[in-house]
C-alpha cells in the first residue's frame, strides 16, 4: 500500500487543505510502523519542525530523508519523506536543492510534496526537470496536482505526450478530463503521434485513444512531426533516447 496515494483526497489537495491529508498519512504510518520506527519518525519530525533551516552543510532533517527507507521500510519511505518536508516547511528553493541532491526516490518524494507546500508556480522547474527524464516513476509524480494547477497549456500537453512516450498510464495525470476537454491542439499532437507510430508499424497505446476521446476531436492524419517535449533552460532529454530533441521516439 502506498500511504501517500491512498490517503483520501490526496490527489485533489491544495496547500491550504494539506494538513488534513498529512494527518491521515501520519495516522496510517502510526498504525503500520513498529515501535522503533514510530519513535524514529516522531523524533525526526520534531527535529524538522524545530530546526527547519540548514544547520551546518546539511540540515538534520535532510539526513533523515536519506534514512527513511532503512528506518521505516521502503513501502513507507515516500510518505515519511513528504511528512518530513512538510514539518521542515520546505519552500521552493529548499525543495529544489533537495531534489537536485537527492536520489530518485527522494526526488519523487519532493514531487509528491509540491502540492502540499507550494502555492504558486515557483517550483515548476522541478516538475520540468522530472519531465525531461525517462524515469517513469518521476514522470508519474511530475504530472500530479501541482502540474495540473501550474503547467501552462503548451507544457501540459507535452507532459501528456511524455506519458505516452514513456508508458506512464494517463490515470497519473491529475485533472486530465478537465484540461483535455475541447483541446484541439492536444488532439492534433495526438494525431501526429499516432501517424508516426503507424508509419513505423508500431501499435498505438490504448491511452492515446482515451485522451483523444477526452478532447472531443477526431484523429486525422497530419503528416507532421510530434512537437518537441517541454524543456527548461539548458535541459535535455534523458540519456536512454526514449525521445529525441525533435520529439520523436528513438
Amino acid at each position: 500500500m502506498n500511504d501517500l496515494h491512498d490517503a483520501p483526497g490526496a490527489a485533489r489537495t491544495s496547500p491550504t487543505e494539506s494538513p488534513s491529508v498529512l494527518t491521515v498519512l501520519r495516522s496510517r504510518l502510526n498504525s503500520s510502523l513498529g515501535g522503533a520506527a514510530r519513535a524514529w519518525l516522531d523524533q525526526a519530525l520534531d527535529e524538522a519542525a524545530a530546526h527547519p533551516g540548514t544547520n551546518g552543510p546539511v540540515s538534520v532533517w535532510e539526513l533523515r530523508l536519506a534514512e527513511a527507507g532503512r528506518r521505516c521500510g521502503p513501502e513507507h519511505a515516500e510518505a515519511v519523506r513528504v511528512l518530513l518536508l512538510h514539518a521542515a516547511r520546505a519552500d521552493a528553493p529548499t525543495l529544489a536543492r533537495v531534489y537536485r541532491q537527492g536520489t530518485a526516490d527522494e526526488r519523487r518524494a519532493v514531487l509528491e510534496a509540491l502540492p502540499h507546500l507550494v502555492d504558486g508556480p515557483e517550483a515548476l522547474p522541478i516538475v520540468e526537470d522530472a519531465l525531461r527524464t525517462n524515469d517513469p516513476r518521476l514522470v508519474t509524480a511530475a504530472v500530479g496536482p501541482y502540474a495540473a494547477r501550474h503547467l501552462d497549456a503548451h507544457n501540459w500537453r507535452h507532459a501528456v505526450l511524455k506519458c505516452l512516450f514513456t508508458g506512464v498510464p494517463v490515470d497519473a495525470v491529475a485533472d486530465l478530463s478537465r484540461r483535455a476537454r475541447a483541446d484541439a491542439e492536444l488532439a492534433r499532437m495526438l494525431g501526429a503521434y499516432a501517424d508516426e507510430r503507424r508509419a513505423a508499424d508500431r501499435p498505438l497505446p490504448d491511452d492515446l485513444h482515451r485522451v483523444l476521446a477526452l478532447t472531443g476531436h477526431p484523429a486525422t492524419p497530419t503528416g507532421t512531426d510530434v512537437p518537441a517535449e517541454p524543456t527548461a533552460p539548458g535541459g535535455t532529454d534523458g540519456p536512454d533516447g526514449t525521445c529525441g530533441p525533435d520529439g520523436k521516439e528513438s
